[in-house]
């Protein structure tokens, strides 16, 4: 008997001959994520920075805007805010990332049911939800007493500030709720995303 036909590495031992580590390894996470995986992991990143962006915005006028607005004069208060608006209103970017965050978060709910990860499209849709009254809320109230603000003229001129009034009760409250919607949102999808991870990590 030959012994090279027993002990010789090329026979039974050889990483070539059913031991191969790349097939091994290809067998393993070769069906670990797909294009659709991807695109849900994309689209649930994008939606975490674009609502997380909106919720230090909102938060930002919680704890320094409007508290600072409001320890100074009334037409100091009607300027800033006019300033404040317009700036907002004509500024492309936050249009766009204000409307994309819902957009971005409706899609990777539906993309990550459609895979079949349902616990994680319900946190994703939590999420979508909660946006959604944020922008009920803006478009219902702050919008309109923003241009009721603007409607207003020059500060100099004014002698009813009953707006400004508005704006430190009403305005004032529906932007901190809006900030914990915001908040509560960014929470979900970091649990989906958590949960997504863990789904296409198998």
């Amino acid at each position: 008997m030959n012994p090279e036909h027993g002990t010789n590495p090329a026979y039974g031992t050889n990483p070539a001959h059913g031991t191969d580590l790349g097939h091994h390894a290809h067998g393993t996470n070769g069906t670990a994520r797909t294009g659709t995986d991807r695109v849900a992991g994309l689209l649930l990143g994008l939606s975490t920075v674009l609502i997380g962006l909106m919720a230090g915005l909102f938060f930002a006028f919680d704890v320094s805007v409007m508290p600072g607005l409001a320890a100074g004069d009334e037409r100091t208060y009607v300027t800033a805010m006019q300033n404040f608006n317009a700036a907002i209103d004509g500024n492309g970017l936050f249009g766009s990332a204000f409307v994309l965050a819902l957009l971005a978060t409706a899609a990777a709910a539906v993309v990550e049911y459609r895979k079949g990860r349902r616990g994680t499209a319900v946190w994703v849709a939590a999420a979508a939800v909660a946006y959604l009254v944020v922008l009920v809320i803006t478009f219902a109230v702050n919008i309109p007493l923003n241009n009721e603000l603007a409607a207003a003229g020059d500060a100099a001129k004014l002698t009813d500030f009953a707006v400004v009034d508005k704006f430190k009760g009403t305005w004032v409250t529906t932007n901190i709720l809006r900030t914990l919607l915001c908040t509560a949102a960014l929470a979900a999808l970091a649990r989906a995303l958590l949960l997504h991870g863990r789904a296409t990590a198998r």
